[in-house]
């Protein structure tokens, strides 16, 4: 590749690397939970919200990021949000204690938002709809490549160096992301500057805290918790203020951040919908399979994280193709294909046991991941084919918006699932008196029972529910995908063939590229 055509596709390049950073960011520190509870002597409360803390700002902040990149410059937003990343690395590394790595995480998931929203949004101020399949296949790529490299990078670190790099490997990514996004990512910003509508964006932060800290909090407490019923509650109660908010002030003739005239096309409204479910079928399996492969099979936390390739394998498997295929077939048929691929793959997976065969395992899950990384790179591709570069960067933010909140909810639903069969088929008979609950509680507390007690039959007892919580939990992930080919077949409209000039929304939408 040579002269502009080139350039753009070395700046794409370079974000995306950026980017791949910002979401093992978010897996990585799992690994180092032990070291930094002895380094920091943090508490179990203290190491959670090292992990919370992150979440809930990395999904706080996309529609703030979107509305400043529309406002001030993408490009001006992209370069400030990596310094910060840069700098909270840093001071993560080199925390003297809880409070400050704490408060250096905070900063880590707010300057990730303003990456990640302000580099979907270069998708269509750099790439024309004939190119934007396959860069949207590229930067989906990135993101799912993070996914087991987080572990595996950081087990390999913290077995060789200072628990310290795992942070400051950050440090010389965000440097190239900061040359190469000065040199190559033009600047871009929307004629018409839009206002900062301060209740809006303060009751979108509020409402997208509380909701991802419900969801969050159903992972780990249940969702008959009352911490889980009033935040998830609340959560949705603010964000539905905030929309009623928005079309107020857009019905006003003033300038709502997330303009009203977004969801009046069908298919930006079920690109962005369809995308955060095809999440949903994939978020599960990060919360389950590490267990299934550690305590079913008796992985250590390295190997697991190498039994996780097939994962990452089957998402850029079907990521790279969805764009040539979504040309010749049309989107619509993309994204159902892609979800009858997770729906098989899932449904394949459902029948596991504790002694299943490793090939099997990989079989499933590349095909469950396939039909995900097909359908929801079909999905973001055909929801940003709707933005105009005028408003692109606070629609990118919505799509955000839709994927970063499908992670803490499948989690938290397809843990409920297991855990409630989990338990369910292991029953209370037979159990050891007085260990009962903590062996229903969790499996590895279980497995360390068993052991303590040289018990193989309790042990074989706790492995085999498990499995079938994990089964249960793929038979949910099927019914998900068949949701959404429905949802597909029946709603999705046909999208206009590639190549075809200009986006539909909103209007303004062929302000030029500076």
């Amino acid at each position: 590749m040579t002269g502009a055509g080139g350039r753009k596709w070395w700046a794409l390049a370079a974000v995306n690397l950026c980017v791949l950073v910002v979401t093992l960011d978010g897996t990585v520190l799992s690994v180092a939970l032990p070291e930094l509870a002895k380094a920091l002597s943090a508490t179990e409360s203290g190491l959670q919200w090292f992990l919370s803390g992150y979440l809930l700002t990395l999904a706080a902040g996309v529609l703030p990021a979107g509305l400043a990149g529309d406002r001030w410059g993408r490009k001006k937003v992209m370069l400030v949000s990596l310094a910060a990343f840069g700098a909270g690395s840093v001071l993560c590394a080199y925390a003297p204690s809880p409070g400050i790595f704490l408060t250096a995480r905070l900063l880590m998931g707010f300057a990730g938002s303003g990456i990640t929203v302000m580099a979907m949004s270069a998708l269509t101020v750099l790439f024309d709809d004939r190119e934007r399949g396959a860069a949207v296949g590229v930067y989906e790529v990135a993101n799912f490549l993070a996914l087991p490299a987080g572990p595996i990078l950081g087990g390999w670190m913290l077995t060789h160096l200072w628990w310290g790099w795992v942070f400051l490997i950050n440090v010389p990514v965000v440097a190239v992301g900061l040359i190469v996004g000065t040199v190559l990512v033009p600047e871009s910003r929307a004629t018409k500057r839009p206002d900062l509508d301060l209740t809006g964006m303060i009751s979108s932060v509020i409402g997208l805290v509380v909701l991802t800290y419900g969801l969050i909090e159903a992972g780990e407490r249940g969702w008959s918790a009352a911490v889980t019923l009033t935040t998830t509650a609340g959560g949705i109660a603010i964000l539905g203020g905030f929309f009623a908010w928005e079309r107020r002030l857009g019905g006003r003739d003033g300038m709502p951040m997330v303009d009203p005239a977004l969801f009046r096309s069908r298919a930006f409204s079920w690109g962005a919908g369809l995308s955060g479910m095809a999440g949903l079928c994939v978020a599960g399996l990060l919360f389950s399979m590490p267990q299934y492969f550690q305590a079913v099979q008796g992985a250590d936390a390295m190997e697991s994280g190498l039994k996780m390739l097939p994962f990452v394998i089957g998402l850029v498997l079907g990521a790279l193709p969805a764009g040539p295929l979504a040309k010749a077939a049309g989107a619509r048929l993309t994204i159902a294909l892609g979800f009858v691929l997770a729906g098989v793959g899932a449904g394949i997976g459902a029948v596991t046991s504790a002694v299943s065969a490793t090939a099997f395992v990989v079989i499933w899950m590349a095909v469950l991941c396939a039909g995900v990384g097909l359908a929801l790179t079909a999905t973001t591709s055909v929801a940003l084919s709707e933005l105009s570069v005028e408003r692109s960067g606070i629609g990118s933010a919505v799509v955000q918006t839709f994927q970063k909140t499908c992670a803490p909810l499948g989690s938290a639903v397809m843990g409920s699932v297991l855990a409630a069969s989990y338990q369910a088929r292991l029953g209370h008979a037979g159990l050891p008196v007085g260990a009962a609950p903590e062996i229903r509680h969790s499996v590895f507390s279980g497995l360390a029972i068993a052991d303590r007690l040289g018990s193989l039959s309790l042990e074989r007892r706790i492995r085999d529910a498990f499995a079938y919580g994990l089964d249960v939990s793929l038979l949910a992930t099927a019914g998900i995908a068949l949701t959404g080919l429905i949802l597909t077949l029946t709603f999705a409209p046909r999208t206009r063939p590639a190549g075809h000039a200009g986006a539909t929304i909103p209007d303004g939408a062929h302000a030029g590229r500076s």
